[in-house]
């Protein structure tokens, strides 16, 4: 196993580090390699915020003191993040407008997610027991391997998330391999 596999806050992080990557990646790149980092951080965005909203929040939510609080900020967040996220995948990446927007949009993501490793990581960790923070590791890698491929704005909570996310998911899996297909 591996240290992610030990703590859902470890794979958080983790994963948080490959999306900091990915966003230098999109910035440096252009043509055919930028369209393809996107894709790769759209992918990765979508799937990492849904596991998030369907496992690490409600944890976070019943356990932490003023979870409630806390969670509903980095919910508006996320909804904030999805918007912009469908915005920029509909301009691609060679529109005027993607680069400036995508600035603003990697400053959004990266203030989100540094307040969920100062305000939501740690006091999970703290209140979570070991065999927790394995299960919610576990419970995270089940939830991505199944979870929407594109942003899914309006989608912020478990139950919407489960509700539409089935669908959402094939939907978005079968429009990314007709796509893969083409070329």
């Amino acid at each position: 196993m591996t240290r992610t596999d030990h703590s859902v806050v470890d794979l958080l992080k983790a994963q948080h580090d490959e999306i900091r990557g990915l966003f230098d990646e999109v910035e440096k790149s252009t043509g055919t390699a930028r369209a393809e980092a996107f894709d790769r951080l759209r992918h990765l965005l979508a799937v990492h915020e849904t596991a998030e909203e369907e496992v690490v929040h409600p944890f976070a939510r019943r356990s932490l003191d003023g979870g409630g609080k806390v969670i509903d900020a980095r919910l508006e967040e996320e909804n904030h993040a999805k918007k912009t996220l469908s915005e920029l995948e509909r301009l691609g990446t060679d529109a005027p407008e993607f680069a400036p927007l995508f600035g603003r949009f990697h400053r959004d993501v990266e203030e989100h997610a540094e307040r969920e490793e100062r305000e939501e990581f740690p006091k999970i960790a703290e209140n979570a027991s070991a065999e927790q923070l394995r299960g919610m590791a576990a419970a995270v890698k089940a939830a991505e391997a199944t979870a929407p491929t594109h942003p899914h704005p309006g989608t912020e909570s478990a139950a919407r998330n489960l509700a539409v996310g089935p669908l959402a998911s094939v939907v978005d899996r079968a429009r990314d391999a007709i796509r893969k297909s083409r070329g």
